[in-house]
């Protein structure tokens, strides 16, 4: 499986605090199936992580010989996509650097989201956005997604939301999104081996193991190949008795 979603560099946010962390991470990761993890540190008011500090931490991750193969990327509040194109791009989920990987803010919607989206799409970037289904508004609205969906941005869920484990409203809205073909991939988030920890396994065996497979490495390896995802498979006697629990 492929986790294009992690705060596994020690030191830059509120995820691994030390490599010894980050390293239990990368352990947890391959323990749970995952080959390749993104590490995606926020990047935002409270945690200004520049892209110099991202990439020597994946540096010094990456020499400590980690159990899978670590990424770049970065988790991009809103506020920070005015950032010049070369920055952003070095930011690039994956190392691709025409990929970004944009937060969905905790509260509110911002009623200028699709016009940001836009903008970035404008300038060649394509975007996944992060873990909407935690977000009041769109667990009450869902088809807010749309319109951001139907211009090609790609939604991320939590594996966390998807089985449970961040509470029914988060479980609840995930199954909306995949039910109305509105997801596209899970990841992790994780911030620890204890702390959201990584959990995809747990969530294909929630929504069952094709539409999984897609979620967890079809359309992850399709992004990090700069190619379109495959046709998502059609499992509505799963969607049924997930519906029925």
């Amino acid at each position: 499986m492929i986790d294009l979603h992690s705060h596994v560099l020690p030191g830059l946010d509120d995820g691994s605090r030390t490599l010894d962390d980050a390293l239990l991470l990368c352990e947890a990761a391959a323990q749970d199936g995952i080959t390749t993890l993104a590490a995606t540190p926020h990047v935002r008011h409270d945690y200004p992580t520049t892209p110099e500090q991202m990439e020597a931490a994946l540096a010094a991750l990456r020499e400590a010989g980690p159990p899978v193969e670590v990424v770049p990327g970065g988790e991009l509040d809103l506020e920070e996509l005015g950032r010049p194109k070369e920055e952003l791009r070095r930011f690039g989920l994956g190392g691709r650097p025409d990929l970004l990987l944009v937060e969905t803010p905790y509260v509110g919607w911002p009623l200028d989201l699709a016009e940001r989206v836009f903008r970035l799409r404008v300038q060649g970037f394509r975007v996944v956005l992060a873990h909407p289904e935690r977000n009041p508004d769109v667990q009450a609205r869902p088809e807010l997604l749309e319109p951001l969906v139907a211009d090609g941005t790609f939604v991320q869920l939590t594996a966390a939301s998807v089985d449970g484990r961040l509470g029914p409203a988060a479980r609840r809205c995930s199954q909306t999104l995949l039910d109305r073909e509105l997801a596209h991939l899970v990841a992790s988030d994780a911030h620890g081996p204890s702390i959201r920890a990584v959990g995809l396994r747990a969530a294909v065996r929630e929504v069952g193991e094709e539409l999984g497979r897609w979620l967890t490495e079809a359309v992850p390896r399709a992004l990090l190949d700069g190619a379109e995802p495959p046709p998502r498979p059609v499992v509505r006697a799963r969607r049924r008795r997930w519906f029925r629990r």
